[in-house]
């Protein structure tokens, strides 16, 4: 456009209609250093093609997140899930930002973005081994208050029947902090009192959970959840590759190092959208009203195999990669859509649909736009879920001569 300065900030978004909450699990780890785990866009230099539309980006820079906000409003998702880590060492103490793992997303970003209470969002309690947990006395001492008063309370805040949802990942570590579940359920409870002092009808407890075991649906209801749901589809089969597997022996094994381009030698479209939906199945006949349904749309964790990553503490190694090309992930949001229409009034899948994911760019999972894939995946979930009553813009900052949103991280090299 050479240099043209055609506007002075992002556009306001046009929010296309849809008829339930559309939710896009989120991953904040894409300022400079805020990781820890892994080095965030560096690790990507290897996957140009995995570059956002809007180039690598300071995610705390409130205009970034006014873009990702224009950009899912007007192609139907409406609400962003923000996975929440406490600090190990912040267990049983008050909580402040401080404490917190990758808080700018919502601290630095959203909360001062222009379009900000335009997008509603919630918090996804990330409970493994490396973060903080909680106990019956922490939850309500320290967990309650700061949640209440930094989101909660906050306007845009996803508030069902007048009840703060909240998400929790990783009941695993939790039934170690509760062994009975009524205890867990107690705790939970005492977090309903505690919202209903402040104004609310309660609160909503919502446990990742993709199993289809009847036995592990009844547990999660009797420790007090209402509802289960997935970061993913549930649909993520293994290679089965032994983890002491060297690279050598693995290049030789499968005739790529981790290098290569996975798509190729993958599973069926068709039958991955038939297993994610017959996970979905068999999940509502456990309990049709306590499941909502989500999407998923590829997974290629490649980057988190390579061999200068940093150990996450999880295993990636061994992951089938596999992808749905945008035109099959309606097929699946399509499907999906009507397996949940049915679903009797006040079915948690009649209010809500969840997308997975947002920007998971290096784990590789992501609708958001990419080098690769365009606003395809986007275009797909506003076909299936928005009346399309809105005009998308699909102008990038580079195409309206915005600023550069990159001052930390070393540009993707295009020309490999």
């Amino acid at each position: 456009m050479y240099n043209i300065k055609l506007e002075e900030y992002v556009p306001t978004p046009k929010p296309a209609t849809s008829d339930r909450i559309v939710a896009a699990h989120y991953y904040a780890a894409w300022k400079k250093g805020a990781a820890g785990l892994h080095n965030g866009f560096d690790d990507l230099h290897e996957y140009p093609e995995r570059t956002p539309l809007m180039g690598y980006y300071d995610e705390e820079n409130p205009a970034v997140s006014d873009w990702e906000i224009k950009w899912a409003l007007e192609h139907g998702i409406n609400c962003f899930i923000y996975c929440w880590y406490r600090k190990l060492e912040n267990m049983g103490k008050p909580v402040t930002v401080n404490d917190l793992r990758c808080p700018h997303g919502i601290h630095e970003a959203l909360f001062n973005a222009k379009y900000g209470k335009m997008m509603k969002f919630a918090i996804m309690y990330e409970n493994s081994d490396k973060w903080g947990t909680t106990d019956s006395g922490d939850i309500i001492k320290h967990l309650m208050p700061f949640w209440m008063e930094n989101y909660f309370k906050k306007e845009n805040y996803l508030i069902i029947d007048n009840k703060p949802v909240l998400f929790v990942f990783c009941q695993r570590r939790l039934s170690k902090v509760w062994p009975n579940p009524n205890d867990q359920k107690l705790a939970f409870d005492a977090c309903r009192e505690y919202a209903k002092k402040e104004g609310f009808d309660g609160m909503t407890f919502a446990v990742c959970d993709t199993s289809t075991s009847k036995n592990t649906a009844d547990e999660m209801s009797d420790r007090g959840y209402d509802f289960r749901f997935g970061y993913s589809s549930g649909y993520n089969p293994r290679r089965n590759i032994p983890k002491e597997m060297t690279a050598e022996e693995y290049e030789e094994h499968f005739g790529f190092t981790s290098g290569y381009n996975p798509k190729k030698n993958m599973p069926d479209e068709d039958y991955i959208i038939e297993q994610q939906c017959e996970i979905l199945k068999k999940r509502l006949e456990l309990a049709p009203m306590k499941q909502p349904a989500t999407a998923s749309c590829f997974l290629d964790p490649t980057p988190r195999t390579t061999a200068h990553w940093i150990n996450m503490g999880y295993d990636f190694h061994d992951y089938l990669v596999w992808y749905l090309s945008p035109d099959k992930f309606r097929i699946l949001l399509r499907r999906m859509k009507e397996m949940t229409d049915v679903l009797p009034d006040g079915a948690w899948g009649k209010k809500i649909f969840m997308i997975d994911n947002w920007n998971e760019w290096d784990e590789g999972h992501y609708v958001a736009p990419s080098h690769e894939f365009g606003f395809r995946y986007l275009q797909a979930i506003r076909e299936e879920f928005t009346k399309r009553d809105n005009l998308p813009d699909y102008r990038t900052p580079q195409d309206m001569g915005l600023a550069n949103y990159n001052t930390s991280w070393e540009e993707p090299d295009f020309s490999k």
